[in-house]
């Protein structure tokens, strides 16, 4: 009886290494917060240009050398301006059409691949592949029908 049942040994092996990798996957991030949190310097609050370490006593550093340390820079330079600037929606809105249609391909390569492994064979079903790719080209129809109408609005898009 134990023979007949050869498949069902490795069920619980499968759960067993995906569970494994799954607290793999939590533990070493989380050592490596708790091992930063412990080593780094830390701002003394009394005297803020001075950084000490809990891990090495008597080690102090003092910042009060370098004054622009506390400052915002861009690339080394001073920050010139505000930060609120005025950002039009269609920019986000060419990035949504992109990844809508980048997804789209997706479906349209693995429908193409499957009506092509469906015909691949002797007595293969090709009208079943017809049929998916006519649903497939619809598909892509009603999309490029929704980005025609976007573009035809030419950027008057309300919020």
């Amino acid at each position: 009886m134990g023979e007949n049942m050869s498949g069902l040994e490795s069920v619980p092996s499968a759960y067993l290494s995906i569970g494994f990798l799954t607290v793999l996957g939590i533990i070493m991030p989380l050592t490596n917060f708790l091992i930063t949190w412990v080593v780094r310097p830390r701002v003394d609050p009394a005297r803020p240009h001075i950084t000490r370490s809990y891990l090495l006593e008597g080690y102090e550093r003092d910042h009060s050398l370098y004054p622009r340390r506390l400052t915002t820079f861009e690339c080394g330079s001073e920050p010139v301006g505000d930060a609120m600037i005025q950002f039009h929606f269609q920019y986000y809105w060419y990035a949504i059409i992109f990844l809508v249609f980048d997804v789209a391909f997706m479906f349209l390569v693995l429908g193409g691949m499957v009506a092509s492994d469906a015909t691949s064979t002797a007595g293969g079903d090709v009208e079943g592949a017809k049929s998916a790719l006519t649903l497939l080209g619809i598909f892509f129809a009603i999309m490029s029908l929704g980005v025609w109408y976007v573009f035809r609005k030419r950027g008057r898009i309300y919020i």
